[in-house]
């Protein structure tokens, strides 16, 4: 008999397991509560740009295997675009100063050599300070590992980490920045080539995981609400969903993909962090001058990271706690002030849209990362996934997806298909 395994949430962490798991030839029915999946990665038509946008700019690197994997498994490894080579264009506002970094596609950091493949006013011996980062723990803070000052830190370190944890650096926890450091700039440029889904996260991430599950007989649901678990002998028996409840078979699963509060709503005392993080996005309908890359990284700017799609300009601003309440119009004219600087271009404000996640991550604190549950559960049929799941990375679309496959493992290897 084919094993049914219940996925709660449909955002990348929830879809990752099911595509897994029906690839496995299990029977996968995903329940998502709210109207729309994907969760924090998804596209959505916005009136006020008329344009259809992400909720966020969520960038991939070529090293992250586990994304790839999952979009070569959907058919749409293609749709995530970048150039051929590690390179990453940078503006330093403060002094008007453009350069771009350029990494070898090699372990052996050959680029740090060289004057002109490197950061500007750095030097070989300021690259080789980072090294005891690569191997902190995660109980210690980036502050405690390195110097979180000079050059080095202020144009390349600082946008990487605040990118990655979504957090001040030097409050941060140096066991997660150490493994994003050994994934990427260690491995070599061909771990660190941009990726960008610009045709839009939906049509690359989303909607293709939708059809590839339907397809093997499974089903996406939206505004299916998992009340309740019915917990008995050590494992789910049933779930209340919405006015009906649900049995489960002695050999069926349930994945619990859901955000930590909902988490711990449905499943009392499972640990989670507590704190949470903003990140700001805005979109302005603008289209890009010629001369514009498909990524900047701003550095002495209200803005940090500057994209360049075919019909908009979009920016992303991490640890945005600081402008979740300020008004929506200063906001926007602040962000199109620093855009017009980084683009070279002078125009009045187009139509905009501003999206403020006010709990986008997890706090990336030693405290907040040690608070972080393992796959499984005491329920022996009960896994969890989620990017604020212990999955030795900050919450990016590359822990989502280790921690929707890892759950998915748990499941075949308890009892298989």
């Amino acid at each position: 008999m084919q094993r049914t395994v219940h996925i709660i949430g449909a955002g990348i962490s929830g879809l990752s397991a099911a595509v897994r798991l029906a690839d496995a030839g299990c029977l996968v029915r995903v329940h998502e509560a709210t109207q729309q999946v994907g969760g924090r990665c998804r596209s959505y038509f916005d009136g006020a740009t008329n344009l259809t946008i992400d909720n966020g700019n969520h960038l991939v690197l070529s090293g992250n295997r586990s994304v790839l994997a999952y979009a070569r498994r959907i058919g749409t490894e293609a749709g995530l675009q970048g150039p051929p080579k590690a390179e990453f264009e940078f503006i330093d506002l403060g002094v008007n100063k453009r350069w771009k970094l350029r990494i070898n596609d090699g372990r052996v950091p050959f680029w740090v050599f060289d004057p002109a493949r490197r950061v500007p006013d750095t030097s070989p011996a300021d690259y080789f300070a980072l090294a005891p980062l690569a191997w902190a723990n995660s109980r210690t803070r980036v502050g405690d590992v390195i110097k979180c000052e000079g050059v080095l830190y202020r144009r390349l370190v600082l946008p990487l980490l605040l990118a990655a944890l979504n957090i001040e650096p030097p409050d941060g926890s140096a066991g997660l920045a150490g493994a994003i450091v050994r994934e990427t700039l260690l491995a070599g440029g061909q771990a660190c080539r941009p990726l960008i889904a610009r045709d839009g996260l939906s049509r690359v991430l989303i909607e293709p995981a939708v059809d590839y599950i339907r397809a093997r007989g499974g089903s996406v649901d939206v505004g299916h609400e998992v009340r309740q678990f019915t917990l008995a002998n050590g494992q789910v028996t049933a779930l209340a969903l919405g006015d009906q409840t649900v049995a489960l078979g002695p050999d069926d699963a349930v994945v619990m993909a859901v955000p930590p509060r909902s988490a711990a709503a449905l499943l009392p005392g499972v640990s989670a962090p507590t704190k949470f993080r903003a990140i700001v996005n805005a979109h302005f309908r603008f289209v890009p001058p010629s001369h514009l890359p498909p990524m900047t990284g701003v550095v002495n700017g209200l803005i940090e990271w500057l994209f360049a799609f075919p019909d908009r300009l979009s920016i992303t601003i991490s640890g945005g706690d600081r402008l979740v309440d300020m008004p929506r119009e200063d906001l926007a004219r602040a962000i199109w002030k620093d855009i017009c600087a980084v683009a070279g271009i002078e125009a009045a404000m187009p139509a905009w849209q501003i999206v403020r996640e006010r709990r986008a991550t997890f706090e990336a604190s030693p405290e907040q990362n040690a608070l972080r549950p393992g796959t499984q559960t005491e329920w022996k049929n009960l896994f969890l996934a989620g990017d604020w799941t212990d999955t030795g990375l900050p919450a990016t679309i590359e822990g989502s997806v280790r921690s929707g496959n890892r759950a998915a493992d748990h499941v075949l290897k308890n009892h298989g298909p």
